[in-house]
């Protein structure tokens, strides 16, 4: 048994270590095109607003397509749908290099989209791997807080990489453009020689009318954030897409109920050590994928024209997101030490508290640069443990076979809470901004709200967070709760 344990251990090690590359590689992309972005923006012949238009087709398309990959790695193994959406990121990277109008461009970036799915699939392959070995929920949480660690040290080296590259190429696009690409492409390879397969469960069928009915829901729902961003409350093309895909919800629900393996089990949901992890994650996109923006203006902003904000130019600027990666990658780390002191569900609370207490902070606290760098690296610390704890969170908590579509939702939830904080942000930003009494404070007020936003929601999750079993996701937990998929 010994000897087993052994073997399993550095199986494991060596398959962490190709999946840090995978991972390193997600954060490259994910922090090489911001610094471009205005760059690009002109090389393409459109303004800023038009260039936004990419992160949104990113973002929407991930949303749908994560759900349908996890599952698809949970029926027919994880590490091949791992191959398949790392082929379409290579692919659409390479689309990137050789489009020459925006159109083309915009494709490419949003098919890129497919890394999203990587974390989710790793930690399940890692899941997969422990599981044997009775050590499955812990092993899984060091491992992503290494993952983690790898994709913010990959996010920091692709934005002090991307710039760089630029200049020393003489402000050659299709070279910059081309070494992400490249990162993917060998990634892949990585992969193919370096991951072994997880072992998926026979005679599983896919739900292809349950993910129809899905997609076309999530389609309606996020597309309506995305008008609510551009259009406003006002307008019927929000409410009207929102509307119909909730209704959507529907149907769906009575489809899964019906179908033996259904793309999304809603018992497994409705298990109280599953759905608070899924809220969560819902609730912590507000934060960690919508007030980024918000934060990098307010800093911007100079306080002797605005009377708020610190006034800081881009440089600055990239130094206090430094700070926050930094903090990310510290919450990463600490989280599995203190889930072995404590217990999984503590350190999930714990981590929701920080999250809460840092930008509930900024209300009070946001006149110097020291305030703000204070306030993010507390909301970092938190941000880079949920990052890390809820996809393993959820692996832990679902039953054999269903680990992938357990994180991929994770991922899901997350990007729909961060599609509506971003619709609804820029909503309330647009309105302060441009009032005119924005002297007598309403561009101050409207960044409060933001932050107050942020801070409700990372505290309502906490909250929920205690609803959970005391000792859930633990290696115990595990042992008695996973039953295969029937």
């Amino acid at each position: 048994m010994a000897t087993d344990r052994g073997s399993l251990r550095s199986v494991t090690f060596g398959l962490v270590g190709f999946l840090f590359l995978v991972e390193h590689t997600s954060g490259i992309l994910q922090g090489y095109y911001v610094p471009l972005a205005s760059k690009i923006a002109e090389h393409l012949g459109v303004d800023a607003a038009d260039y936004n238009w990419t992160e949104a087709a990113q973002l929407l398309l991930s949303a749908l397509v994560v759900p349908v990959l996890a599952k698809l790695g949970d029926l027919f193994g994880h590490k091949r749908i791992l191959l398949v959406s790392t082929a379409v990121t290579a692919l659409a990277s390479w689309g990137m290099v050789a489009s020459h109008g925006f159109a083309g461009y915009l494709v490419a970036f949003a098919l890129q989209g497919f890394y999203v799915v990587w974390l989710p699939l790793e930690v399940a392959l890692i899941f997969d791997r422990g599981r044997h070995s009775g050590t499955g929920a812990s092993t899984t949480r060091r491992a992503a807080g290494f993952l983690v660690v790898a994709l913010e040290a990959g996010a920091i080296m692709g934005a002090l990489a991307g710039s760089r590259v630029f200049r020393e190429t003489g402000e050659n696009f299709p070279v910059t453009l081309a070494v992400p690409a490249i990162c993917v492409s060998l990634v892949f390879f990585a992969i193919l020689f370096g991951v072994p397969e997880s072992q998926p469960i026979p005679g599983r069928k896919l739900d292809g009318g349950g993910f129809a009915l899905l997609t076309v829901a999530l389609l309606f729902v996020t597309g309506g954030l995305t008008f609510l961003r551009l259009n406003g409350p006002g307008s019927w093309t929000v409410w009207v897409p929102i509307v119909i895909g909730l209704l959507i919800f529907i149907p769906f629900a009575r489809q899964e109920r019906r179908h033996p393996d259904p793309a999304i089990d809603l018992r497994m949901l409705a298990q109280p050590n599953m759905w608070p992890v899924q809220l969560t994650a819902g609730l912590f996109g507000i934060s960690v994928l919508g007030a980024q923006i918000p934060l990098s203006t307010f800093a911007a902003a100079d306080p002797a024209t605005a009377g708020y904000g610190l006034g800081l130019d881009s440089d600055v600027i990239s130094y206090l997101i430094g700070a926050y990666l930094v903090a990310l990658i510290v919450g990463a780390l600490l989280f599995p030490l203190l889930a072995r002191r404590a217990t999984p569900r503590i350190a999930l609370i714990v981590a929701a508290f920080f999250v809460a207490g840092g930008y509930l902070l900024f209300i009070v606290s946001h006149d110097s640069v020291v305030q703000v760098v204070l306030n993010m690296v507390i909301a970092g610390i938190g941000s880079g443990a949920l990052v890390a704890a809820l996809p393993s969170a959820a692996a832990a908590a679902a039953p054999i076979g269903q680990s992938g579509i357990a994180t991929g939702l994770t991922n899901t939830t997350k990007t729909i809470g961060g599609a509506f904080a971003s619709a609804v942000f820029g909503v309330i930003l647009h309105v302060g901004l441009t009032s005119t009494s924005s002297t007598s404070g309403a561009g101050l007020a409207a960044y409060i709200a933001v932050w107050a936003i942020c801070g409700v929601g990372a505290l309502v999750a906490a909250v929920l967070l205690f609803l959970v079993p005391k000792l859930a996701f633990s290696d115990a937990a595990v042992e008695v709760d996973a039953e295969p998929v029937r």
